[in-house]
This record gives C-alpha cells, sequence and structure tokens, in this order.
C-alpha cells in the first residue's frame, strides 16, 4: 500500500530549502519576476544603441531568467511528489503563466539582437565586459535565420502554455487518473502502478509477469483514441513551430540548437539496423535461458538467472556508488554522496508521485534528483547512480561557468549519467564471488545497454516516422500509429518474440515522445559513456582530467564539440557500433556462463 505524501519521513524527501526557505519565500520571488520582467521590457527598441545598453539587457534578462529557473523548479518539484495536490498544481500554473508573460513581454530581444548589423556586434562581443555573456550570445546570434519578427515572436511566445497542453494532459491521464487494478502476488494482491509495473515485469513467476502485463495495457487501450489524439496534437505541435521558423523538418529543427547534424540520427539508426543479429540472438538466448516454449513480450525482463539475492538498501546503495565511482575521485564521490543522503534525494514511492526518475538542476540551488527507489529492483542502483550523474554534471558545470552559459545540451547530458552506470557495472562484476552472481550482473548489463541503445533507437525511429508522415500530409490516428509501432517491434525483437493484440499500445504510453527527437540522445549518450568509461578505467590522470573538462565545460561548447575533447568522436558511427560490439561481448560471455 502506497503511503500518503503527508506521511513521508522527512529523511526521504528532499530539502528544497537551498531554493526557497518557505512558500512564502517562493511567493516572494514570483512577484518579483513581474517587476524583473517590467524592467526588462523597458529596454524594447534600445538594444542596437550601444555595448552598455545591449549588457545591461543582458544583466537584466540574466537577474529575471534565474529567478524564473528557481521558481519554475521549486513548483515542478512539488507537483512531481504529489501531482494529485492542488496547491502544487496552482504554484505549477502560477509559475508557468509567468514565464508565459515573461516570454512574451521580452520577446523583443531575439528579434532586435539579430537586427544589430554583424560589423558592430561583432565588434561589441570582443569587448571585456561581454566575457560572461559571449558564448550566450554567439548561440543566439547563430540562430538569426530561424528567429521570427518581433510581432511573430510574441505570438509564439503567447502560445508556448497551450502548446503543451498535450503533454500535461497525457501525464495527469497517465500518473493521476489511470487506476491499473491489482496483481496477484503469492496469493496477495498488490496495487499496479507506473512505478510498481517494473518490479511486476522483473518477477520470476510467468504468472506475475502476464497478468500485470495484459491489465496494464488493457487500461491503456481503453484509451486509444484519446491517447492517439493526444500524441498527434504534440506532433503537429512540432510541425507548426518548425515550419514556422524555416526548417526543413521536425527533425532538422531538434537538431539544430545543439549544431547536430540529421547525418548522427540516421547513422544511429543504421547502425543499429545492422547489427540486428545480435540483439535478435540476445533474445534467443533469452527464450533458451527461461526454458520457453515461446517468447511473448511480458518475458524481455524477467530475471535470466535465479536465486540471486538482489536486495540493497538506500544506504547500501549509496556506498556502491561512492565505491565504484572512486576512479573519478573523493571530490566526486564525497559531493555527490553527501547529497543522496542529505536532502538532494526523493527517494521512495508515495501516492500521487510521479513514476521514474529524473534529476532537475538550477544555477541557484542544489541538483536534486526524484527516485522510486525499491530494494528489491538492482537495476535502481544504477539509477541512482544515472540521475547521480546529471546532478554532478550540473554541480561542476555551475561552478565553472557563469550563468548564461551553465546549461548543457541533454546531448551531453547522457554521457554523464550513462558513465556513472558503466563503472558501478564494473565494480560489481569485479566482486562477483560466484559465476551466478556474475550472470546476474552480465544479463542485467546487457538488458540495459539493449534497453538505452536499442531500444531508444526503436522510440527514435518511431518519432521519425510520425513526424514525416505528419509533414507529408498523412493523419495520425490510432490504427496509423500502432501499425507503425507494431512493424518496429517486429524488426528490433525478430523471430523468436510473439506479441500480445495490444502490445503495440506501447507506442502510446512513452512520455518521453512529448518532447520530440529526444530519446536519441540516450543512445548516443550511452555509446559515448561506453568508450569514456574504457579510457578513465584503463587510462591515467590524464584521461580522468579530459573527461572532468567535459564536465565543467557546461554550456561553453556545442555537443559534439565538448565530446571531442573529452576523446569521442559522435560525428562518425564508430562509436555506436563499438557499443553494439560491446553488447554482443556480453551477450556471448552470457551465453558461455549460462552453458546454453
Amino acid at each position: 500500500m502506497e503511503i500518503e505524501r503527508k506521511d513521508v519521513p522527512a529523511k526521504d524527501k528532499w530539502d528544497l530549502t537551498s531554493l526557497f526557505e518557505s512558500d512564502d519565500a517562493w511567493e516572494k520571488s514570483l512577484k518579483e519576476i513581474d517587476v524583473l520582467t517590467h524592467e526588462m521590457a523597458q529596454y524594447k527598441g534600445q538594444l542596437a544603441n550601444s555595448p552598455q545598453t545591449l549588457l545591461a539587457v543582458l544583466k537584466a534578462c540574466e537577474a529575471v531568467d534565474k529567478k524564473m529557473e528557481a521558481v519554475a523548479n521549486y513548483a515542478g518539484l512539488l507537483c512531481t511528489a504529489d501531482e494529485t495536490d492542488a496547491a502544487s498544481q496552482d504554484k505549477e500554473g502560477r509559475a508557468q503563466m509567468a514565464y508565459t508573460k515573461y516570454a512574451a513581454e521580452t520577446s523583443f530581444f531575439n528579434p532586435e539582437l539579430l537586427a544589430i548589423p554583424d560589423e558592430k556586434i561583432n565588434a561589441w562581443l570582443e569587448l571585456p565586459e561581454f566575457d560572461d555573456y559571449r558564448i550566450f550570445l554567439k548561440k543566439q546570434l547563430r540562430l538569426k535565420m530561424h528567429t521570427l519578427s518581433e510581432k511573430e515572436e510574441r505570438i509564439m511566445s503567447l502560445q508556448s502554455e497551450s502548446a503543451a497542453t498535450a503533454h500535461k494532459t497525457f501525464t495527469m491521464l497517465t500518473d493521476a487518473d489511470f487506476q491499473f487494478g491489482t496483481v496477484t502476488v503469492d496469493g496477495t494482491e498488490k496495487t499496479l502502478t507506473q512505478s510498481t509495473w517494473s518490479v511486476f515485469m522483473d518477477s520470476h513467476a510467468r504468472s506475475v509477469r502476464k497478468e500485470a502485463y495484459k491489465k496494464f495495457y488493457a487500461v491503456f487501450e481503453t484509451y486509444e483514441n484519446t491517447l492517439a489524439s493526444l500524441y498527434a496534437g504534440s506532433v503537429h505541435q512540432d510541425v507548426f513551430s518548425s515550419r514556422a521558423r524555416g526548417y526543413n523538418s521536425c527533425l532538422e529543427c531538434a537538431l539544430f540548437y545543439d549544431n547536430v547534424a540529421p547525418s548522427v540520427y540516421h547513422n544511429l539508426i543504421d547502425t543499429i539496423h545492422a547489427n540486428f543479429p545480435s540483439l535478435h540472438k540476445y533474445y534467443a538466448l533469452r527464450k533458451k535461458a527461461l526454458h520457453l516454449d515461446e517468447l511473448r513480450h511480458y518475458d524481455v525482463y524477467a530475471p535470466l538467472v535465479k536465486n540471486v539475492n538482489t536486495r540493497t538498501s538506500y544506504d547500501e546503495a549509496v556506498a556502491i556508488c561512492r565505491e565504484a565511482l572512486s576512479p573519478l575521485g573523493s571530490d566526486y564521490t564525497d559531493t555527490l554522496c553527501a547529497g543522496l543522503t542529505g536532502g538532494w534525494v526523493d527517494k521512495y514511492e508515495n501516492k500521487g508521485k510521479r513514476s521514474g526518475a529524473f534529476s532537475s538542476g538550477v544555477y541557484t540551488g542544489n541538483p536534486y534528483i526524484l527516485l522510486n527507489y525499491k530494494e528489491d529492483v538492482i537495476r535502481d542502483v544504477f539509477t541512482m547512480a544515472h540521475e547521480g550523474g546529471h546532478s554532478m554534471h550540473t554541480y561542476y558545470s555551475v561552478r565553472n561557468n557563469p550563468y548564461m552559459q551553465y546549461n548543457y545540451t541533454i546531448f551531453a547530458a547522457e554521457v554523464a549519467s550513462t558513465f556513472n552506470e558503466a563503472l558501478v557495472f564494473e565494480y560489481l562484476l569485479q566482486r562477483a564471488d560466484s559465476d551466478d552472481i556474475k550472470a546476474y550482473l552480465l544479463a542485467m548489463r546487457a538488458g540495459d545497454i539493449l534497453a538505452t541503445l536499442f531500444r531508444q533507437t526503436m522510440f527514435a525511429e518511431y518519432e521519425l516516422k510520425t513526424h514525416e508522415l505528419v509533414e507529408n500530409g498523412t493523419p495520425l490516428s490510432a490504427k496509423v500509429l500502432r501499425g507503425i509501432y507494431r512493424t518496429l517491434l517486429e524488426q528490433y525483437f525478430g523471430p523468436e518474440m510473439i506479441f500480445e493484440q495490444n502490445s503495440d499500445m506501447e507506442g502510446l504510453r512513452i512520455p518521453h515522445f512529448y518532447n520530440a527527437f529526444y530519446v536519441y540522445k540516450y543512445a548516443t549518450g550511452i555509446s559515448a559513456s561506453i568508450a569514456l568509461a574504457r579510457r578513465v578505467l584503463s587510462g591515467g590522470a590524464q584521461e580522468r582530467e579530459n573527461y572532468f573538462t567535459f564536465l565543467k565545460s557546461g554550456g561553453a561548447l556545442f555537443p559534439i564539440d565538448a565530446l571531442k575533447v573529452a576523446g569521442v568522436d559522435m560525428s562518425t558511427p564508430e562509436p555506436v557500433q563499438a557499443a553494439c560490439d560491446e553488447f554482443a561481448r556480453l551477450v556471448h560471455e552470457l551465453e558461455q556462463l549460462l552453458k546454453i
């Protein structure tokens, strides 16, 4: 039985006082945003007057943006801790309204900035007063060809809140309103939720997996037309934005800001397709290891090695992270572990809490982490390390960059997180004291790489296909979306898998699809992190320093360039192929240990 949010002990909740000491302090800052927005708006029409005026505008922008970041983060964290809490929903809604007003009233900034003649703005950028803003300004100037007029930018800003409706409705529907019932486990009825779903899918008992799977997807299928309409609305919003700004496609629009070529996206998909044989071999191995006549979709997460004690307390998981990440030095591990035990983390599930896990950092507060930690799910140890990687990336970025260039991209972020997972795996594997434990870890690591590299690429390919259909004039119905997704399921899982009639509903339950062309970064991230983990573990002080240079770079470099500094070139297919080779090696070692 899930506990109410009010009954969660303080030691198990995040301490948000690094953002605001109280709700009253938050309310005060929310009001100040309106004042600061008004102050910045007074500079309308003056950006080109002089470098001093531009600098004053930038400082005003920084002040309101920094406060807006903290206000929105505080409200968002409260809401995700209990999405049924009306007061938190109210805060989040008012923060969003404040942002919409701020964006609308300051929409003059980019058009005016980009209207400054190149010769003039480039000369200003060389002045030392612009040191803290130079990189930010150069990135904004790069957007010149896709920035609209002042009036058009104001319209785009005014519709930003309504543009988020599809995603917000999907979240409320699936996390708060959906009721999945219970699953019978050893004669006891246990609640099926978005969070407990993974526990049931990891069960040794096939009857538990089957019951959970069928009840879970039955609920989603009941609402297939609503879910399809919500996702189609999100895709149409993406198409509108990309066309309004003059991009050739939604993909180009999504990749442009990070300066990632579309070829990187296509190389990823092509390389994964070329490695389907090793993926299909894994599923054939899974079928044999589980002694199944037929492999079903609810069998893909079942443990391949039984009778291994995987219960790990939260404090034990923190200790594992400390030792596993020790190659990065004591400054890294001491800081991370102090955060994991000292207020950065909301640890366990409660009623209304958002499922999954995330790290949410800002410039003026701690890099907070949401977990739904479960002692009997060993993958949650890896999740802790994963989100800890994000938070430490933020920690170093904040301390080595001015505000306007500290925010790194998701493309880079997914490297820091999966890098930590790689080190935790190597640490646990080296200390495995039996073939069963070693096989268990190999199976888990292969499964995690599969989920991050192969599965996220499948998701990325789905996003590409759905957006291309709309761009070419084909409407997205439930039938069309399910058809696309079923074809991809069959391609990626191969001939051994037998799907249920509603297995393709998976394509309508993935929340990341509402942030288009995001998931591919998981796949590129783990490809880069596998290569960098090998460099750090087998190298010396220079390799570690190169990695920290990457962590500290924040938004100072585009992600492809930042990763080159660390030692990997993601503009080529080689890192993705190397990750596929690593997966194939793990599958081979697992096959040898299982003797099948």
